[in-house]
């Protein structure tokens, strides 16, 4: 057994003493046991007592056991779960207050069997979560525990857990439950199970938290080709940000005004995406899973495209006319929603003239056009088109008569006349444009 006095008197507050045993390598429960005292002359603590457990040389971390008040020889058990091939080394440490007194340990004894009054954790299993998950340590232990005790989950260079849960099986057997909520890469590392009792300290071995994170492409899908309903993808997610495995890829769609959008589960890495609106502008892009709960990454870039325009279905519909004048014609049609070019032709000057304007009207419900500049008292001939690079179709032909209009005047030149004892003889030409019939000429 290992001794160890240290007089605090004369010594200022938070000088330190240790005491380091040999290492420890054991294949089975065991126990150390010790006696400690901690004296005091004015009222005051005289210092603290730390143990700490330093698993295979690493950091010594935090106190698994500590006081600063007793006024006897007190003992106490440390149950360690280190299990070989890992080794260990428990230090004993003081820490002075400034206050004149004695910190002793004493008989400290490595038992071969296990401590009667300190519960024994079994080996800890390491766990894996995707990030933001809940991640949840199982410590079992062989022992008894009462609402005294004192459990919690301790972390090196990490944040200590809280207790979750505890499921009392039998008085040989408890499980208690440790949760690291919303875990991030931070939260990743080693933890151990941690129980002090009134008897002293279990401690179990270090298990690792491992933090996975959720897959997402580094660049968007590539575009292999286009048809008016459909586009052909390839998914492009080899390169990641975040871990693998990926066991399951979908492909998220979106139109890019409005909020519809859709998922389709992936197998390939070339998709075709069906069923799509002509001549309308999508947002593609690839979601990758890995395994566990919450192992869907976010969205990775996204490719956007359009669709190709379709071919007409159909042409214009109910051609009407809303109202002649002698120069301009208005007509109307059901509007169906894009824009469609005029076609008319007429005969001006003994020429057929042929015509086309465009008709932007396409949101309105009640769509109509003005024809201007035309010839009174002339056939038109109209009909409406609708064209895309992928075909055309076409209205019913309307014919309409433009209104008669105020005629031209008689050419002066064509005016002859003759001379009688009583009377003048006269003949002319007709107008140039008489825009319509000539019922009457005055002389």
């Amino acid at each position: 057994g290992s001794f160890m006095l240290v007089n605090t008197s004369g010594r200022l507050a938070g000088q330190k003493a240790q005491l380091l045993m040999p290492h420890l390598k054991e294949n089975d429960t065991h126990c150390i046991d010790f006696h400690y005292y901690v004296s005091s002359k004015s009222g005051a603590s005289s210092g603290t007592l730390n143990v700490y457990v330093k698993v295979n040389d690493g950091p010594i971390g935090n106190p698994v056991w500590n006081t600063s008040i007793t006024a006897t020889w007190n003992r106490a058990e440390l149950a360690i779960s280190t299990f070989w091939p890992n080794f260990y080394q428990v230090v004993f440490e003081v820490v002075t207050s400034g206050h004149p007194g004695y910190v002793a340990i004493d008989e400290v004894k490595v038992l071969g069997h296990p401590c009667t009054k300190t519960p024994h954790f079994l080996r800890l299993q390491s766990v894996e979560v995707n990030a933001g998950q809940f991640a949840t340590f199982q410590c079992t232990a062989n022992g008894g525990t009462d609402s005294g005790d004192r459990l919690w989950l301790q972390g090196i260079y990490v944040r200590d857990a809280p207790l979750k849960d505890i499921k009392v099986f039998n008085a040989r057997r408890f499980v208690a439950l440790f949760s690291v909520v919303n875990a991030t890469k931070r939260d990743a590392g080693n933890y151990r199970c941690m129980i002090r009792t009134e008897g002293g300290v279990g401690v179990s071995n270090y298990a690792e938290l491992i933090v996975k994170e959720p897959p997402v492409p580094i660049a968007p899908p590539q575009l292999s080709s286009v048809g008016a309903t459909y586009l052909w993808i390839q998914l492009n997610a080899n390169s990641i940000n975040g871990d693998g495995p990926i066991i399951q890829r979908e492909v998220e769609y979106r139109t890019s005004s409005g909020s519809w959008y859709d998922i389709q589960p992936v197998d390939s890495t070339s998709y075709k995406i069906g069923h799509l609106d002509p001549d309308t502008e999508y947002e593609i892009s690839v979601l990758l899973t890995r395994p566990g709960e919450g192992g869907t990454g976010s969205p990775g870039p996204a490719l956007k495209t359009r669709t190709k325009c379709a071919d007409p279905m159909r042409g214009p519909r109910r051609l009407e006319v809303v109202e002649i004048k002698s120069r301009q014609i208005t007509i109307c049609w059901e509007p169906f929603g894009y824009n469609v070019t005029l076609h008319y032709r007429y005969q001006a000057g003994g020429q057929e003239q042929v015509r086309e304007e465009v008709s932007w009207d396409t949101e309105s419900s009640h769509p109509q056009h003005t024809i201007t500049n035309l010839s009174p008292y002339t056939n038109v001939s109209i009909k409406l088109v609708l064209m895309n690079p992928e075909g055309r179709k076409e209205s019913q032909e309307l014919v309409v008569q433009t209104d008669e209009d105020v005629p031209s005047a008689v050419p002066l030149e064509s005016i002859q006349g003759s001379t009688f004892e009583e009377k003048i003889f006269l003949q002319w030409r007709e107008p140039a444009q008489t825009y319509g019939v000539i019922t009457l000429y005055e002389v």
